[in-house]
């Protein structure tokens, strides 16, 4: 059986951190044309599509490539409103025209170290699996174990059971990366977890990683892509 595959893009217009943040220049082009041309160059999407409610956005986004079928509810572009929400509403738009699709990927507009490698390891991992999704992880620099809180300002650790410890006998610890996401499209519709029962992983390196929220931020992203691809 053929698997029909879709990716979407989530761009909310509106970002207050950083102004215009999805469509900002980075590196000589919008910040979000990476995500776009990445999941077309990939070859492996039926449709690639940018979900969002801002129309200067939407521009952008057919400018280097992407549909923009609809526009996301205003019910789902506020900041509250979770990734899940706004896949499921895509999905459940495609469904009212009598689209659907099997897998879906979820690309976050400002995922910059995203390739085509990765998506297509993403893709036939969970594609040849029982596996609800597929997760891009990275491990934390330094055990979670031994972390700190401040209270009343002193330090205390959250586990003191662990102070004592070697670094090297605590077990590794990871998170979410927040670059991608692979979803069985029929799992989602019924759980609408992202973070499925079964979900899977790929490991990426802490060079391939970085959340993008402040301006602090997005230097270090481009500190970061300048190095990786000072070869490309």
């Amino acid at each position: 059986m053929i698997n029909k595959k879709i990716a979407i893009i989530t761009a909310r217009g509106g970002s207050k951190r950083i102004p215009n943040k999805n469509i900002r220049n980075f590196n000589g082009k919008p910040i979000i044309a990476y995500s776009i041309e990445t999941a077309i160059n990939s070859n492996i999407f039926d449709e690639v599509m940018v979900s969002t409610d801002s129309k200067e956005i939407a521009e952008v986004a057919k400018k280097f490539g992407a549909k923009v079928p609809f526009f996301r509810s205003k019910e789902n572009s506020d900041d509250f409103s979770s990734t899940a929400d706004v896949i499921y509403e895509v999905l459940n738009d495609y469904k009212k025209v009598n689209q659907f699709f099997d897998i879906a990927c979820c690309i976050y507009p400002t995922a910059i170290f995203i390739n085509e490698k990765k998506l297509k390891i993403g893709l036939e991992k969970i594609e040849n699996s029982d596996f609800d999704s597929l997760i891009p992880v990275v491990k934390f620099s330094y055990p979670i174990q031994r972390a700190l809180k401040i209270k009343d300002d002193n330090l205390h650790f959250f586990l003191p059971e662990n102070i004592n410890k070697r670094s090297q006998d605590l077990e590794s610890a990871y998170h979410d990366c927040g670059q991608f996401y692979f979803l069985k499209v029929d799992k989602f519709l019924e759980n609408k977890k992202i973070f499925g029962d079964k979900s899977t992983f790929i490991e990426l390196a802490e060079s391939e990683v970085q959340d993008i929220d402040n301006e602090e931020d997005w230097k270090i992203a481009e500190i970061k892509y300048q190095i990786l691809n000072k070869n490309g």
